[in-house]
């Protein structure tokens, strides 16, 4: 048989490890959303790299796609400067993210810069 003591105790514990387990599953989750903000940032710089290596970027383009994606990165520190990434932060982000994304990709395929000739 419980006594009142017992079950108290017992209420007790079972609320620190329900919290606990949020606590631990909003860590979780910040961590991911920083996970995939990192990642999109590195896909990001590497298509700007390939358009500089196949000639669909010129240098003042590369230049200005990488200044955009220094802001994003230095966006991520700031809101991360507390420890945590909060979910608006992380939209926030991630809007940037998707902004940069098609510039990326205007840019890219943009066709006002001349064409390389074959040789002959």
């Amino acid at each position: 048989m419980q006594t009142p003591s017992t079950r108290t105790l017992f209420g007790a514990l079972m609320l620190a490890l329900s919290a606990g387990a949020m606590a631990q599953t909003a860590t979780a989750t910040a961590a991911s959303g920083a996970a995939r903000i990192d990642q999109r940032q590195a896909n990001q710089e590497q298509r700007i790299q390939q358009g500089k290596a196949d000639g669909s970027l010129t240098h003042h383009e590369k230049r200005k796609l990488v200044r955009g994606q220094r802001r994003i990165s230095a966006a991520e520190d700031r809101a991360a400067a507390d420890g945590k990434l909060s979910a608006a932060e992380q939209a926030k982000i991630e809007a940037r993210q998707d902004h940069q994304s098609k510039v990326i990709h205007r840019v890219k395929n943009d066709t006002d810069k001349p064409q390389a000739q074959p040789a002959k």
